[in-house]
This record gives C-alpha cells, sequence and structure tokens, in this order.
C-alpha cells in the first residue's frame, strides 16, 4: 500500500493542496518562521493547480487534461518542497500537522532523512498497449526497492520529440512492485513513450531522476 501523505485523485489533491495551503495563510503569523514570498508562492501554485483542475470537471478537449495532468506534477513537487522545508519541525506542532493532513515524524517507521540511492530500470514489451518498467536499485543485482521506501514515482508521456526535461514528462505513478505495466489506448500504438523514474522515501523525499528512456508502444 502506498504511504504517501499526498492523495493520488485529483480530487482528494485539491481539497488537501486548498486545506494546507488555508492553514498556512491563517497561523503563519503565529509561526513566523516562512518567509512572506513563501508563502504567498504556495497560495500562487494552489491557484494554478485549482483553475487547471477545474478546466478538466467540464467537457473539454484532451489538451486540457493534459495541462491539468502537467500542472500537478509541477504544482506537487513544489507542495513537497514548501512541506519538507517549513513544516517539518518546530515552531510547526505535530496538532498543525495533523490538521493540514502532513504525516508527523513518529509516524514513520525508518530513519530515511534523505534519497541516496538511484533507480535504474529497463523498458520491455509483453502485451500489445502495455510496456512494462522494471526498476531496481543502482549498482544491486536483485530488482527491489530500497527497504521502507514508499517505491518509485515513475513519470511518462507520449510525445513527438525527445524531452529535454523532467518536468515535460506529466503522468505519473507510484510503483511499490516490480515491474510496473504503463497501459496505453489503442490510438498510441506505434507512438513513443518517455520514462524516467526516482526513489521515494516514506517522509515523501525523492532522489535523482533517472536518464530518461522511450519505448514504440506496441
Amino acid at each position: 500500500m502506498n504511504s504517501d501523505f499526498i492523495p493520488r485523485p485529483d480530487a482528494a489533491y485539491d481539497n488537501f493542496f486548498r486545506n494546507l495551503t488555508d492553514y498556512v495563510l491563517d497561523h503563519n503569523k503565529r509561526w513566523g518562521h516562512i518567509p512572506e514570498g513563501d508563502a504567498t508562492g504556495l497560495e500562487l501554485d494552489f491557484a494554478d493547480w485549482h483553475e487547471a483542475y477545474s478546466r478538466t470537471l467540464v467537457p473539454h478537449v484532451p489538451q486540457l487534461t493534459a495541462e491539468k495532468n502537467r500542472v500537478r506534477t509541477e504544482t506537487e513537487r513544489a507542495l513537497r518542497a514548501f512541506i519538507n522545508r517549513f513544516l517539518r519541525w518546530p515552531p510547526v506542532t505535530d496538532l498543525d500537522r495533523d490538521k493540514m493532513g502532513v504525516r508527523n515524524p513518529d509516524r514513520i517507521r525508518t530513519p530515511h532523512i534523505e534519497v541516496t540511492e538511484t533507480v535504474e530500470f529497463e523498458v520491455s514489451l509483453r502485451n500489445i498497449r502495455e510496456v512494462l518498467v522494471s526498476f531496481w536499485i543502482k549498482g544491486e543485482r536483485h530488482k527491489a526497492k530500497p527497504a521502507g521506501y514508499d517505491g518509485a514515482v515513475i513519470v511518462w508521456d507520449v510525445l513527438d520529440a525527445p524531452p529535454t526535461d523532467i518536468n515535460q514528462l506529466t503522468l505519473h505513478t507510484m510503483a511499490s512492485r516490480t515491474p510496473h505495466a504503463l497501459i496505453f489506448s489503442e490510438s498510441q500504438r506505434g507512438q513513443t513513450v518517455y520514462i524516467a523514474a526516482t526513489w521515494q522515501n516514506e517522509r515523501g523525499l525523492i532522489g535523482n531522476w533517472s536518464e530518461i528512456q522511450s519505448a514504440v508502444i506496441p
């Protein structure tokens, strides 16, 4: 089971992000340690996400879904960085974190404070419209995640040209077991999917991204 405290469904992510942002803005004067620019940046990130998400709640073109996925990837990374920088430690209390939905330190089973391992992975084709991603710790012979980690964050996208930046890969998932299957539509057969991965530990921290690999969707 994925122990990540940030919800995967978009609707739940929207509620989580809104609640955390409102709580930070309401309580930052009491805490006093978050610079105004960073608090404003959090508010703007939520506004960007909510606008992109709201456009997909009514009949819409596929490009709006792709944009929503891109914005989610960017804002979630910014949100994790904000939490890890400002909300993990005093003056923020355990009760504050409970009310924001952020996991408290005493719930962490292992003392991972940074992600030092690197993902290695290979892609293979098993069935029509399916690409397998098999991953392991770089330098290890066994194909398993680091002990106590949530798993591998896999990002991917079907693009006309090779991406120059990880942020161009707008779809993402948490894979707790290897191999992980990516499933595509019939219309995507013959197109190229680009994939990258990183480890995520129980604190929600991620490591360095792998090289981007590609495969032609069967």
